[in-house]
């Protein structure tokens, strides 16, 4: 893909020689762009962005696309300017990035499991371009962050990133990384923290303030407001069940088995107890999600069995190393 697709904030990272490389996070030089809000945010933040479709096969009706079937998006999110959401997604996520990094917390650009995971994305994020034309002039980020949650979510714009508890605790494949960042990126292909923002700022100003949807005014103003929300803004069960479909899709086309979701989800449930975790209580039950997946996976098969394959596979991530003074 492009070069110019992906834009990393931590190109002046730590090497190998650095003496707090051993560490593996934390220790680059990096500037990042100051912003609004703080590291650890308290939302169900395995939300995505970026939805999956591919080109119709040249010899293939217009009507009869090869892949997974979603509806069409709410008219309501037409009234939110794109601009100002990825504007603010933008702005939220250099904040994190740069409270990581005072904390040592950022992953250096050297290390395996950030390399590992921008790997996948350059091979996911081409893949989304005809899911959301806009996705092609956003400048796609991706960060790996020391902390032991079971997270992950992509902002508005493409901003990507993963917790390594995540990647660690559920000693993830390739195939299921892809699946979670597929995810992630669906939702932010489909749209759906705009949606999502324009329908409870509508909710709340009440229906003697619809009118003003018409013609943006106050209600886009408000929501272009709303920034800090999309670290604690939630999908609805109809969004995470339309980014895992999408994020199926994604995850194939870009050479990855699509299967992978079934084993994701259980490992999920197992490392739950049978609780969603936070970022999944808006999620159909685990049982549920994986015979919705089974169910869809005839459709995306035949994409992954044409789809290019990775050449290089990496290993599950080890044990993330004990900080000095913790």
């Amino acid at each position: 893909m492009p070069s110019d697709l992906l834009e990393y904030p931590c190109a002046a990272a730590a090497d190998a020689s650095n003496p707090g490389y051993p560490g593996g996070f934390g220790r680059c030089a990096c500037c990042l762009e100051t912003g609004a809000g703080g590291f650890r945010p308290s939302r169900r933040l395995f939300t995505g962005l970026l939805g999956a479709a591919a080109l119709t096969p040249a010899m293939t009706p217009a009507w009869a696309r090869e892949g997974v079937e979603v509806g069409k998006g709410s008219m309501l999110a037409q009234f939110v300017s794109p601009e100002g959401i990825e504007r603010s997604g933008a702005q939220n996520y250099q904040a994190m990035m740069q409270k990581a990094q005072q904390q040592g917390a950022l992953a250096p650009a050297r290390h395996p499991q950030l390399i590992r995971l921008r790997s996948i994305a350059e091979r996911i994020v081409p893949q989304s371009l005809p899911w959301n034309p806009r996705a092609k002039q956003w400048r796609w980020e991706v960060n790996l962050i020391a902390d032991e949650q079971l997270n992950a979510f992509c902002m508005p714009g493409g901003k990507i990133a993963f917790f390594y508890g995540i990647l660690e605790k559920l000693k993830l494949n390739d195939d299921e990384v892809a699946t979670i960042m597929g995810h992630e990126v669906a939702h932010a292909l489909r749209e759906h923290a705009r949606e999502r923002l324009a329908k409870t700022n509508a909710t709340r100003l009440g229906a003697g303030a619809l009118s003003s949807l018409l013609g943006l005014g106050n209600v886009g103003d408000a929501v272009l407001n709303m920034g800090g929300q999309l670290l604690t803004l939630t999908f609805s069960r109809e969004d995470e069940s339309e980014a895992d479909l999408v994020g199926m899709e994604l995850a194939a086309r870009a050479g990855y088995d699509p299967s992978a979701g079934v084993s994701l989800w259980e490992k999920m449930g197992a490392a739950s107890k049978g609780a969603p975790p936070q970022w999944l209580s808006t999620h159909p039950a685990g049982k549920t999600r994986i015979q919705d997946i089974q169910a869809s996976l005839p459709k995306v098969q035949g994409i992954f069995e044409r789809a290019d394959k990775p050449s290089q596979r990496f290993p599950v991530a080890p044990p993330l190393p004990v900080r000095r003074g913790s």
